[in-house]
């Protein structure tokens, strides 16, 4: 499988599980995707108990930050999702504790959770994505119509999983749309519908993983085809010519790039009938359960799930303080 270095960059690889000290895998949180993390992080810390690494779990919902320090924890791996998780929050918190932690950093991961601004800066990087505009109310709904047509993909922009999303056939199913993703965030976006391919890259340590096309008999690749279902389809390799996949692969590092995430993540797209890769979204936190996709690019690339938490888990030592 084709791997794809983004950078000269060399991440700070570990020797021993000592390297790390003691672990905080924080997951559950109080967002709409705490079921998902709550899967996520029980994973992770398995995997990293399973290579010697002294970890344990921590819920934020349950108990307060400031309790990582007081606890002797040297690092954090974060396995929130969504809000308070995903978005910076966490990150600046324990930047203010002093305490590493994986992945992107504040900065990077606010972009990331925030579809709307990750747009714009992708669409400056050269990366395309499909046609777009803001439904800030009612006044927005026939231009959206007018110069998107239907389908419509009407989503809330600080949200992951595909929660509040809906995917609009008529007109008059837009009010409930909006209604739906507006009561999660009051920046809504409506996107062109784009029937195609749906695909997404892992990015790990600075390099690109084999894509993964995604399958569903769903409307979408919602909440419920992510983490329950049993009929949808991961198809690797992808099927898509070597230079597609190349394509695809430098437009997530680029994605990346545009948006300061690192470490880890992975970007989603959708292609075209004439087979061009449109951005749909990058996701600074993804999910780590049996149904979630860098778990099986990793697979595909010969990194197993203790290997890949390893690696994850040595993005921390980019945060530490010298």
């Amino acid at each position: 499988m084709s791997r794809l270095r983004a950078t000269g960059k060399e991440f700070r690889r570990a020797e021993g599980a000592g390297e790390f000290g003691r672990v905080a895998v924080l997951m559950g949180g109080a967002s709409a995707e705490r079921e998902v993390s709550l899967m996520t992080g029980n994973a992770v810390l398995e995997a990293l108990l399973s290579r010697r690494v002294d970890a344990a779990g921590f819920d934020p919902a349950e108990r307060a930050l400031t309790e990582l320090v007081a606890a002797g924890f040297d690092r954090v791996f974060i396995g929130l999702h969504g809000p308070g998780g995903e978005d910076g929050a966490v990150q600046g918190a324990l930047e203010w504790l002093g305490l590493p932690y994986t992945g992107s950093g504040v900065l990077g991961s606010a972009i990331g959770m925030d579809k709307l601004r990750t747009k714009r800066l992708a669409q400056a990087a050269g990366v395309a994505t499909p046609p777009w505009i803001e439904l800030t109310g009612a006044a927005d709904f026939d231009r959206a119509v007018a110069e998107l047509g239907l389908p419509l993909a009407v989503k809330p922009a600080t949200q992951g999983s595909s929660v509040g999303m809906s995917r609009v056939n008529a007109a008059a199913e837009l009010p409930a749309a909006w209604r739906a993703a507006s009561a999660l965030d009051p920046v809504v976006i409506a996107e062109r519908w784009i029937t195609g391919g749906e695909y997404t890259v892992a990015v790990l340590q600075g390099e690109a993983l084999p894509a993964i096309r995604i399958e569903t008999p769903r409307t979408f690749y919602d909440y419920q085809a992510k983490y329950f279902a049993d009929d949808t389809r991961y198809l690797i390799p992808c099927g898509l010519a070597g230079d597609a996949e190349a394509a695809m692969q430098q437009a997530a590092l680029a994605t990346f790039a545009a948006t300061g995430a690192s470490g880890w993540g992975r970007v989603d797209f959708v292609t075209t009938e004439d087979g061009k890769a449109l951005l749909l979204e990058i996701n600074t936190v993804p999910g780590m359960t049996s149904h979630s996709l860098v778990p099986m690019a990793a697979r595909a690339a010969g990194i197993d799930f203790p290997e890949l938490c390893w690696r994850i888990l040595e993005t921390s030592f980019a945060r530490e303080r010298t």
